[in-house]
């Protein structure tokens, strides 16, 4: 079981081990630059709009991806929009006066 998991990691196939809640376990600065990246901004990009270095953006990147359950950049886009989704579905609930 293991080893496919990996296999499917190497692969950039989604596990779906990404938790509802794994985004709001990031920093905000680790947030924020999720959001840029999953917009396809490279680490210079999301550098030089957040006053950072590349390296940095880098390093929040490298300790991000485990806490979202991702291993390649290209699945930012689908936590981002998740996450996204779960916010939206909350708001809708509330407006109905619900929990």
């Amino acid at each position: 079981m293991a080893r496919a998991q990996s296999e499917l990691r190497a692969a950039g196939a989604q596990s779906g081990t990404t938790k509802p809640d794994a985004f709001a376990g990031l920093t905000p600065q680790q947030q924020q630059i999720v959001r840029l990246a999953a917009l396809g901004l490279t680490n210079r990009e999301v550098a030089e709009k957040l006053y950072l270095s590349p390296r940095t953006v880098s390093s929040h990147l490298y300790r991000a991806f485990p806490k979202l359950g991702i291993t390649v950049r290209s699945q930012l886009r689908h936590v981002v929009d998740a996450m996204t989704a779960d916010r939206e579905a909350g708001r809708d609930i509330d407006a109905r006066g619900g929990a």
